[in-house]
């Protein structure tokens, strides 16, 4: 039987604290035994050792790749067969002939043949188209000077210079000159003062002398026939017409 302070209800007594049957109170709920210490987490037993990873085993040997067989042989291109001949370009078919030449007629009369050797006395037959053979020209003429064609930007004169003698040394400002010896034999000397003639040589039959504007100059006979040339100044230099039958002459006149 239950005491009469203990309740009639055994959860009832156990509600209130006391103990059934025992008629003592049961301690209040709570931590009845010391609390338990902590779980020893994160890591109750020591750590395991890292997975030997990458490579716990000797690592496999490389695949045999690009070629794990013999590699195929190249592809016989650009050309599996024997390749085709050249096109025939540019002509595939044969050229055309040669267009034919054309030629002028020749008519039927020669015009009357050119003035190639100039009767004596010659003249100046400048300024009107002339055709001469200046060496045969040169040969036949006996006179000192004379104009055989003078036009607007340039004059002809032949010469004849005696042996011993010479042309005479003279400077032209404003005219170049070209001479040529057609026969003799002659000593050349050119500078840019009369007494400083520092260029000499001696010249023959076909020997061509350029004299530059402003170069003082001279040409002396020392063979022993005349020595024959023609001159050719650019601009004129001596008046149309001019002649000159010695060197003599030629000083009186000035010219």
């Amino acid at each position: 039987m239950f005491n009469q302070k203990e309740p009639r209800n055994y959860n009832a007594a156990i509600s209130q604290g006391f103990a059934p049957g025992s008629g003592r109170p049961v301690p209040p709920m709570s931590h009845p035994t010391p609390p338990r210490p902590p779980h020893p987490m994160p890591h109750p037993t020591p750590p395991r050792p890292p997975h030997p990873m990458p490579h716990p085993t000797p690592p496999r040997p490389p695949h045999p790749m690009p070629h794990p067989t013999p590699p195929r042989p190249p592809h016989p291109m650009p050309h599996p067969t024997p390749p085709r001949p050249p096109h025939p370009m540019p002509h595939p078919t044969p050229p055309p002939p040669p267009r034919p030449i054309r030629t002028i007629p020749v008519p039927s009369q020669n015009p009357s043949p050119p003035v190639l050797r100039p009767p004596v006395p010659f003249r100046d037959y400048g300024s009107a188209p002339f055709v001469v053979n200046i060496e045969q020209a040169t040969l036949d003429n006996d006179y000192y000077r004379q104009t055989l064609w003078t036009g607007g930007h340039m004059q002809s004169t032949l010469m004849s210079i005696p042996p011993g003698t010479d042309i005479g040394l003279e400077v032209h400002p404003d005219n170049d000159q070209f001479l040529r010896l057609e026969g003799g034999q002659g000593l050349v000397q050119m500078g840019d003062a009369k007494d400083n003639l520092t260029y000499r040589q001696t010249v023959f039959a076909n020997s061509a002398v350029f004299v530059p504007a402003g170069t003082w100059h001279n040409i002396t006979n020392i063979g022993t026939t005349p020595m024959r040339l023609y001159v050719i100044y650019a601009p004129p230099h001596h008046p149309h017409g001019t002649v000159h039958a010695t060197k003599a002459i030629a000083d009186e006149m000035g010219d």
